[in-house]
């Protein structure tokens, strides 16, 4: 198990990531999403380039992400906010960095859209950790690209 690291957390647009940033994380995202989690989906969707979606990097101390989250504006996932692409880098596991990702991600979805909840499509498995942090399940266990998923809600 990996000891705690420090990370330092950026909320950035679209538009103010640099190319080798952008690719960094599209890399970590295909990486886990994609090859590790071995499940072929549309991971680019058009999502990360809307105006009000802020892309939540968690960077260690060689400035590398460690961490990373994408919060979503109501009415494009859900009709609340939302959290996804929620990813801990391989490096970076049992290091005590999910949780403070997920607050951070609360706190940018909250301070953005104060009056909404934040919705998520939650991988099964991490139900518990989800309501650790204060999600409670909204669905039934549904599969999306083979996996088996939940939607869960935050109230605003």
């Amino acid at each position: 198990m990996n000891e705690g690291i420090a990370v330092r957390w950026e909320s950035v647009a679209f538009t103010e990531l640099s190319l080798e940033r952008l690719y960094e994380l599209l890399k970590l995202r295909v990486d886990v999403f994609v090859v590790e989690q071995a499940c072929a989906y549309p991971e680019l969707d058009g999502k990360d380039t809307l105006a009000e979606t802020r892309h939540l990097l968690g960077l260690d101390e060689q400035g590398r992400i460690a961490a990373y989250a994408r919060i979503l504006a109501p009415g494009v996932s859900y009709p609340q906010a939302s959290i996804g692409r929620v990813i801990v880098a391989p490096s970076a596991r049992g290091a005590g960095v999910a949780k403070p990702l997920m607050l951070e991600a609360i706190a940018i979805a909250r301070q953005n859209w104060p009056a909404q909840g934040v919705q998520i499509g939650a991988q099964e498995y991490l139900k518990g950790f989800y309501q650790g942090v204060g999600f409670r399940p909204v669905s039934e266990v549904y599969l999306e690209d083979g996996i088996p998923h939940l939607d869960m809600l935050l109230d605003a």
